[in-house]
């Protein structure tokens, strides 16, 4: 190709086209976003509706059960799942990463609306919030004060704080956890309003008449108008207090006669602790799409300011953040960076021996790496983690070029040609092979934009940003490349370190063309042997560990605990408080943070931060175990230490996450799942396994004689109107204090609703005036029952979740469970997955279908550059042989087959092909000058040794960083730089040898064509 002497002829255009790639490329940079990875919509839906003191079958039967009906119907749903538990129903709508969170949210919104008339009149009405899937928040920020009370503390944030931060861009929701909202409590005494003669309901009934929220309206005359104000509602202690019940004549029963009135908080269900102390805290929680690099950054520029401006004695901070850890691993990717370039430029030097000659590729990494970063911006991409591992890849690539036109330039001179005639020579001859290098790498990424889902989100820009490097690459490498050889190499003469370099390799090319011309001689031996290579392809995979991805040292440990079901908060806190002296003992311990759930007492959520990762030698994969024991050693509660999940939009959760749906009873459900159960512990597989369906949680069943209700004259209504008001915390109003309204709530006092006896003594109002205990009409049964009632996909679900113990993967854990359940599960009872387990089954088998699509986008690129059908045969004939190389240290245990390695397995396809371009373009060259097959081959292979070793140090020894990599995402780069290095080792072995053999068994005689150059081209 003679276009390249257009750069060596006119060097200002060859510098001008560099120039403008600098430009282009830094002038995106300044516009990139910097993120942990592409921006991917993980969004959930939550409907959540309370119905205050309903049990969990009626929260399913009336209000779950209609919610998810209407909702299923939405677009862009991907699946569905429920919770109903006492008072509350939750229901979860899973949106697809390709479709838009806004839509779904604005069809669910209308359907949720739909139904609200069919909702029991006590149920409130669905509160509707979009967040995303992750199982933690972004960041907890925790307040705290010696004197102050959770309730004041709460409504500080509530009035001051948390109007701050949700002014913040990109800010999704703001969590309060451990609050407690101010509110009138009107503690009844059961015996006084029998002694008095007044019924819970005739106490609801005054509430709402004399604590009246009144709208009187204005007056207007001819010239003005002035607004009317009536005292109706109440807004002090004493004022409720003050209450008339009942007019005795001279004697007034008041509020304060059977009850105490106290300004104190609305529920006493949740707790928060950090670094064991209490606090309030807040979860910050990005809105899906959001970029939480930059939310996290400006919530720590906000709270500087709120820390100036809180009360004295306040203690507000940072008790986690998740923004850490990413920018953490960015600094790491951007360190193995710099030093995969410093590592390829002395790889070059040793190979060339001439620092002229390092020059040449050397240029070619920034300017490679300058103008993928204006493809990135091209295409809306970002700075990601993957982005940066696709550059930190390129490294090893963009040099590729470079290195084969620099030394095909060079040899051309030390044969004795100038250096511009050497330069058009050579540039001529290489042109082809760049080009369809660059090609080639480039189609074998494309396959991998086509991918759907989670996977297909994610690696997209990495595959994007490899090939877009590539294409750069190979532009500059026939425009500035070939213009600075002719510019700054010489010919050695053998002598000086170059020359000691050149005859070492000359030494090598001599031996290695004699070994290559007796492995010729044995052509059947070496094609069986490769024959026998190929076919440990499918024992290696089948021994191989499988995951969806790799867990990440995040510096922090997530703790989940949960009680025995009949636990209230006091119970919680007294135990898990034990988990601070527990993290104490450990020298890389942090701080922490604790959160007692109010939406299902019993249930607690925290973990441990440790300290930088430089700062400590041990990783969580060392402490997580050993932490493990030590909390089992706590009595009375069940907690497990997880690790939070390497990929976004899992929805949090331990990694395995086994669902048993049925049409049948929870109560099957819980017999076959405690099957399950024990089959696992047994196994050995599970540091920790769990189910979320357990009937132990103790319900007293009030069951009502209606006869002799209907005789004494007492109604349903009023029954349930008693037993709500005195025990079920319930709203009756609001109340209003210095600008803002809070709940009215009334309840009997704790010691009358301690035990089941105290329902008896409970009384009614009959027809006849008079009261009777409800122990008149009522008998009490207790029964069991679970806590929650879950469904997934409105069918009736049990949730089996664990972790797998060390050593064991994913994918084992799974396995293991799904030939359980074949065994155990009877007719009409299905399996399904949620969280990793569910990303692992729809994610972690995309791949390998582009991993073959890839191989055969590859083959017809190829085929159509050659104009052939056999020589990209040869040419991809030792892909599956570094395949094989590939999976001995994944097979040995060394790494797992999860996206990372599957990644560089699909990478090596477009990097082990180079080198039979190489090869085999050079020796169909040799074909059309007169050379026979074998010696074209032979001569084409020697000649083409030393780029092929050089091209394979640079990219196995640039991704040596990758494989050392310490620090905040280590493994998943760790993962990618194993395969590729020994797959490109290994392959360049088998290319070497494997190549030159199905060449000369495929490889067709091409007819001697005329030489139209000018420049005579010298083979070899």
């Amino acid at each position: 190709m003679k276009f390249t002497d257009l750069f060596i002829t006119r060097p200002v255009l060859a510098c001008v086209v560099s120039f403008f790639i600098l430009l282009v490329g830094f002038n995106a940079y300044e516009q990139l976003g910097i993120r942990k990875y592409p921006k991917i919509e993980d969004a959930a839906i939550t409907v959540s509706t309370s119905y205050v003191g309903a049990s969990a079958d009626l929260v399913q039967g009336f209000i779950t059960t209609p919610t998810q009906q209407a909702i299923a119907s939405a677009e862009g749903i991907a699946y569905i799942t429920s919770t109903s538990s006492s008072g509350l129903s939750t229901v979860v709508a899973h949106i697809r990463p390709d479709y838009s969170a806004d839509k779904a949210l604005t069809e669910i919104v209308a359907k949720a609306a739909e139904i609200r008339g069919e909702l029991p009149d006590g149920a409130k009405d669905p509160v509707i919030t979009k967040g995303n899937q992750e199982g933690t928040a972004l960041m907890y920020l925790s307040f705290s004060h010696p004197s102050m009370a959770p309730e004041e503390i709460t409504d500080y944030l509530k009035r001051v704080v948390q109007p701050q931060l949700a002014t913040i861009e990109g800010m999704g929701e703001v969590q309060f956890f451990g609050a407690r909202n101010f509110a009138m409590r009107i503690w009844l005494d059961p015996t006084r309003m029998a002694a008095y003669n007044i019924t819970a309901a005739e106490v609801n009934s005054a509430l709402l008449r004399n604590n009246f929220l009144s709208t009187a309206g204005e007056t207007r005359d001819q010239l003005s108008v002035t607004q009317v104000k009536a005292d109706t509602n109440l807004t002090s202690i004493s004022e409720f207090e003050n209450i008339v019940l009942r007019n005795e004549g001279d004697r007034l029963v008041r509020i304060k006669d059977i009850a105490q009135v106290s300004l104190s908080a609305d529920s006493f269900d949740m707790s928060a602790f950090t670094a064991g102390e209490p606090a309030v805290m807040l979860g910050i929680s990005p809105t899906p799409g959001a970029n939480p690099l930059d939310v996290a950054k400006l919530v720590r520029k906000e709270m500087s300011k709120i820390q100036q401006q809180v009360p004295d004695g306040m203690i507000a901070g940072i008790s986690y953040d998740v923004s850490l850890f990413i920018e953490s691993s960015i600094k790491e990717v951007l360190s193995t960076l710099l030093e995969a370039s410093l590592i390829v430029v002395v790889v070059v030097f040793l190979f060339l021996g001439q620092l002229r000659s390092v020059i040449i590729p050397v240029v070619a990494i920034p300017l490679s790496l300058v103008g993928t970063l204006f493809l990135i911006w091209m295409l809306g991409y970002s700075i990601n983690l993957l982005t940066l591992l696709a550059l930190v890849l390129c490294i090893g690539l963009v040099v590729d070029d470079a290195i084969v036109v620099v030394e095909n330039i060079h040899r051309h001179i030390e044969e004795g040609h100038s250096p511009k005639q050497a330069a058009l020579m050579g540039a001529r001859e290489i042109a082809m092979p760049v080009i369809s290098m660059t090609l080639t790498l480039a189609a074998v990424y494309a396959p991998l934009g086509f991918l759907a889902g989670l996977t297909g989100t994610l690696f997209k820009e990495f595959a994007f940003t490899l090939a877009g490097s590539v294409i750069i690459s190979g532009i500059i490498a026939l425009t500035l490349s070939p213009m600075m050889c002719s510019k700054l190499l010489t010919q050695t003469g053998h002598q000086g370190f170059a020359g000691r370099i050149d005859d070492a390799f000359e030494r090598l090319m001599a031996k290695y063309k004699k070994l290559l011309r007796g492995n010729l001689q044995y052509r059947l031996v070496t094609l069986v042997f490769a024959i026998l290579i190929l076919l440990t392809i499918p024992p290696l995979m089948m021994v191989s560990q499988s995951e969806l991805a790799p867990n990440e040292d995040e510096g922090f440990m997530l703790i989940i605990s949960s009680a025995p079901q009949y636990s209230n908060l006091a119970y919680m806190e007294q135990n898990t408080r034990q988990f601070e002296p527990i993290y104490q003992q450990f020298p890389e311990y942090q701080s922490s943070f604790l959160l007692n759930s109010g939406a299902n007492v019993g249930d607690t959520f925290g973990g441990m931060l440790l300290k930088d990762w430089s700062e400590r030698e041990r990783s969580i994969f060392d402490m997580q175990q050993e932490l493990q024991d030590k909390i089992n050693t706590i009595p009375g509660i069940n907690a497990f230490v997880i690790l939070l999940p390497p990929l976004p939009g899992s929805g949090g959760g331990a990694a395995v996450q086994l669902v048993i749906k049925s049409v049948a009873d929870h109560k099957q459900l819980a017999q076959v799942s405690e099957q399950l159960l024990e089959a696992a512990r047994n196994s050995g597989l599970f540091m920790f396994i769990d189910s979320d369906l357990k009937f132990s949680k103790p319900e007293l069943q009030v069951s009502i004689d209606r006869d002799k209700a209907a005789q004494l004259g007492i109604s349903m209504e009023a029954i349930g109107t008693t037993l709500s008001t005195l025990l079920g915390e319930g709203e009756i109003n609001r109340f209003a204090l210095s600008g803002r309204s809070y709940k009215v709530i009334a309840q009997s006092v704790a010691e009358s609703r301690n035990d089941k006896d105290w329902l008896g003594r409970y009384y009614l109002r009959t027809a006849s005036g008079g009261q009777v205990p409800l122990s008149a009409v009522i008998t009490i049964d207790t029964i069991v029952q679970p806590k929650s009632l879950n469904q997934f996909q409105q069918l009736n679900a049990v949730k089996l979740e664990g972790a797998p113990a060390q050593g064991v993967s994913l994918g084992d854990a799974l396995d293991f469970l799904n030939q359980q359940a074949e065994s155990l599960l009877p007719a009409g009872f299905q399996l399904d997955y949620d969280g990793q387990s569910r990303q692992y089954y729809q994610e972690g088998g995309q791949l390998y279908g582009i991993f073959f699509i890839s191989l055969i986008a590859i083959y017809l690129v190829l085929a159509a550059q050659f104009e052939s059908f056999r020589d990209p045969f040869v040419i991809l004939v030792s892909v599956p042989l570094s395949i094989c190389g590939a999976l001995i240290p994944i097979a040995l245990g060394f790494a797992s087959l999860n996206i990372y390695s599957q990644i560089g397995l699909i990478t090596l396809i477009g990097l082990i092909s180079k080198h039979g371009i190489l090869i085999v373009e050079f020796a169909n060259r040799l074909t059309q000058q007169g050379y026979k097959v074998q010696e074209a081959v032979i001569e084409a292979a020697t000649v083409r040794l030393r780029p092929v070793l050089m091209t394979t140090a640079a990219m196995v020894l640039g991704v040596m960083p990758l494989i050392f990599a310490s620090g905040a995402g280590a493994v998943s780069r760790y993962n990618i730089g194993l395969v590729i290095a020994t797959g490109m080792t290994i392959g360049t072995l088998f290319t070497l040898f494997v190549v030159p053999v199905m060449y000369s068994y495929l490889a067709r005689e091409h007819k001697p064509v005329e030489e139209v150059s000018q420049v005579p081209l010298t083979a070899g």
